[in-house]
């Protein structure tokens, strides 16, 4: 995340890495990391690896101690690269939200390609202290895929304060 052409959020700071429970292995040139989540490029995603629906999977987000804080969740539900990509393969319907370790929310996904925002009831994250901060999303339920059962996220970013 560079800050050429103005300046956002993520100059001053953002998720520092990424994981998640499972991803799905590369195949051809397709790669399905959980880093892919969190790139801008709507041409990748993070793909769950286990058998089923995925449900109890989870991807994580760090961010370094004294990150700026977030207040808006922007998802990119499902395989959003092309129309067959989406339709084929199974998309988030509930996601459980998790700050620090600690359930917070369930957040309802709508089944569409557009992007949704989810905006906190107040600025969450490390700003002003000297520890890390952790998101996670866990699979809690999907849309079904019409022919796969991978479940996908193209993209979970963030917006916030406390940039400059």
């Amino acid at each position: 995340m560079g800050c050429s052409g103005g300046c956002s959020w993520y100059c001053a700071g953002g998720p520092d890495s990424v994981w998640a429970s499972s991803y799905l292995s590369s195949q051809s040139d397709n790669t399905y990391l959980p880093e892919n989540a969190h790139d801008l490029n709507l041409k990748l995603a993070w793909v769950e690896g286990t058998s089923g629906y995925g449900e109890g999977e989870w991807i994580t987000y760090r961010f370094k101690p004294n990150s700026p804080r977030i207040t808006e969740i922007r998802i990119y539900n499902g395989y959003v690269k092309s129309e067959k990509a989406w339709n084929n393969n199974s998309r988030v319907k509930k996601l459980k939200l998790y700050m620090n370790n600690e359930a917070i929310a369930i957040l309802y996904l709508q089944d569409t390609h557009r992007e949704q925002i989810f905006t906190l009831p107040k600025p969450w994250g490390s700003y002003g202290t000297e520890q890390p901060a952790y998101l996670t999303f866990e699979i809690v339920e999907v849309y079904p895929g019409d022919r796969y059962d991978d479940t996908v996220i193209t993209e979970i970013y963030f917006d916030g304060i406390d940039d400059h």
